[in-house]
């Protein structure tokens, strides 16, 4: 057996070689500013070490890497307490159990120009951030899912008030549509998937009804998450990917908006190799932030501080 192949640490499924710990040490120095907790829900995916369902074994996997941070291997970022009587533990993130349903949103018709200026305000301060989590329980028909890793919250806002808001989060870990249209290799996929964010919530409020805001909203997203992703993780992402369930919607918004449909998903979810759980096919669609986004996804040596 190879020694990229050797097995290094086994927690129940989930599993380390010495070629994961090459990339584990690779991604923690390329994203220094990720939390621990952060880092380990990131590589949980990355590694898959996930449920069938697609969640992060989280526990497994903190055992794992705190394993390796102990023995040297790795340096994991530092834990940082979570205040007094939060009961959570080092380095977690506490959000609400229970999200309470937020004010009845606006009743806002019209025309695009009677409702601009339209603004996306990316948000970080625990009420705005509970406030969107709320808005996207009760109002998005996929309610509200906590992100991992690398994400960001907006809130739409306009002169009627808060019109909708949005979550990013990690892309998705393999997506054979997506794969091929950047035809990068599995290795490349695996180091340079955190340059690719998924547009995993989008919600206009159902009492919002003002033809092309939504397009309008999209446009400025792509405009605005380079630098802010800059600003936030220290470094520019190249692409957003998002899903759009055709039984419900046909995707207009992000198409009027300039994103491009690769076609359908399998509807078979990605597990641990050999196991894949069933879901109802959905439109992918993807939007490039920077003219080389291609050549970059599909090379060996993308770096972080590359314009």
């Amino acid at each position: 057996m190879a020694l990229e192949d050797s097995l290094v640490l086994r927690h129940g499924c989930c599993e380390v070689r010495e070629g994961d710990v090459a990339y584990i040490r690779r991604f923690l120095a390329d994203f220094p500013r990720l939390s621990r907790t952060e880092a380990i829900l990131t590589l949980s995916e990355h590694l898959g070490w996930t449920t069938l369902a697609g969640e992060p074994k989280e526990d497994a996997a903190r055992r794992l890497l705190e394993q390796l941070d102990q023995a040297n291997e790795i340096h994991l970022p530092p834990f940082k307490s979570s205040g007094p009587g939060s009961g959570r533990g080092p380095g977690r993130r506490s959000e609400p159990a229970v999200l309470i349903a937020p004010e009845p949103p606006p009743t806002v018709q019209g025309v695009l120009a009677e409702v601009s200026p339209v603004r996306l305000r990316r948000v970080t301060e625990r009420d705005d951030v509970t406030y969107v989590n709320a808005c996207l329980h009760h109002f998005h028909p996929l309610g509200y899912a906590k992100p991992f890793g690398f994400y960001a919250r907006y809130l739409i806002e306009a002169k009627a008030g808060v019109l909708g808001c949005i979550l990013l989060s990690g892309a998705t870990r393999a997506l054979q549509a997506r794969d091929q249209h950047i035809g990068w290799s599995p290795a490349q996929r695996r180091r340079n998937l955190p340059w690719v964010v998924n547009n995993s919530r989008f919600l206009i409020f159902p009492s919002v009804q003002v033809p092309h805001l939504a397009s309008h909203v999209l446009a400025q997203l792509a405009r605005q998450v380079p630098d802010e992703w800059q600003r936030r993780w220290s470094y520019r992402p190249l692409l957003l990917e998002t899903f759009v369930d055709p039984a419900y919607y046909r995707g207009s918004c992000y198409l009027g908006a300039g994103w491009e449909a690769l076609g359908y998903t399998s509807g078979r979810g990605l597990a641990r190799p050999g196991r894949s759980y069933q879901s109802s096919p959905k439109l992918l669609l993807i939007k490039p932030l920077h003219p080389e986004w291609r050549q970059r996804l599909a090379s060996d040596g993308l770096l972080q501080d590359t314009p």
